[in-house]
């Protein structure tokens, strides 16, 4: 699954191509891609015609500003899920079987959204609305990852006694949003704490460097595009390059790059957690 920095580059890759993209028709090949409205038909006419603003991103939420004419004209928002991605289309070409929504100009230019699980969502937030109010999910994120409420008291007043492992916590999406299975095993392994520790029981020096090496691991994986495994791809197609510079993540038996202890794997929170059992205590 696509996690923050997937999606931040997919979020600056659609912010580069779309810049004063006008929406002229639009077309729904799979009817559960559009979460509201309910009807795909009301999705399409309340996109076509609308000039694409400013793209944001909260958590894994893409959140872009529509404009018809010099008006409002709301908001559309997109989840990724598993397995969703988006490709620019400059030549006109048949859609694979997984193609889910069409978006074209003028011009003949299209945005494809391909997701090969089906996952994936599509809301529009009426003028007016408040965004939340239609994408419910939002109302259950923490802070962001680089925002001044995520820090090392953050942490520390919200895990306070908890028995849940740290690698759990990490992947609570209303504890910190955006982080997913890489970056909480990345994250975790340059603090130096073993991913089945009791979150309660992390102290406040530990927690501070948690919260440093997480924010530094996400900027260092924003830089080279995100992290590909298996499916995530970048507007153009491209893969992200993080994976080769992984520490832990996917690592299973080979040698730690710090110590050369094989690194291991166990099963936590329903995902598969990596870690180095010398430099993670």
């Amino acid at each position: 699954m696509p996690e923050l920095p997937e999606v931040e580059t997919v979020r600056r890759g659609l912010e580069r191509q779309l810049k004063g993209f006008r929406i002229d028709r639009l077309e729904v090949l799979r009817e559960r891609a559009i979460a509201a409205p309910k009807d795909p038909g009301a999705f399409r006419a309340a996109l076509e015609g609308c000039r694409v603003g400013a793209w944001s991103r909260r958590g894994k939420y893409l959140l872009a500003e529509l404009h018809r004419g010099e008006a409002n004209a709301g908001t559309w928002g997109v989840h990724l899920r598993m397995t969703g991605q988006f490709l620019w289309i400059e030549t006109p070409r048949e859609p694979c079987r997984h193609t889910r929504v069409r978006l074209w100009n003028d011009r003949g230019e299209e945005l494809r959204f391909v997701d090969l699980r089906s996952f994936g969502e599509m809301w529009w937030v009426p003028p007016g609305s408040a965004t939340d109010t239609v994408i419910t999910g939002l109302r259950r994120l923490g802070p962001e990852p680089f925002g001044p409420d995520f820090n090392g008291s953050y942490l520390q007043k919200r895990l306070a006694g908890s028995k849940r492992s740290i690698k759990a916590a990490l992947l609570d999406q209303s504890l910190v949003a955006g982080v997913g299975n890489i970056y909480a095993d990345e994250s975790l392994f340059a603090a130096g704490i073993a991913p089945a520790t009791a979150a309660g029981r992390v102290g406040p020096r530990r927690l501070e460097r948690l919260q440093r090496a997480l924010v530094e691991i996400l900027e260092t994986s924003i830089g080279a595009g995100g992290t590909t495994f298996s499916d995530f791809r970048d507007l153009s197609g491209t893969n992200g390059s993080y994976g080769g510079q992984a520490w832990v993540y996917r690592r299973t038996g080979e040698p730690c790059r710090r110590c050369g202890t094989p690194i291991a794997r166990e099963r936590l929170a329903g995902r598969s957690s990596h870690w180095c059992p010398s430099c993670q205590h």
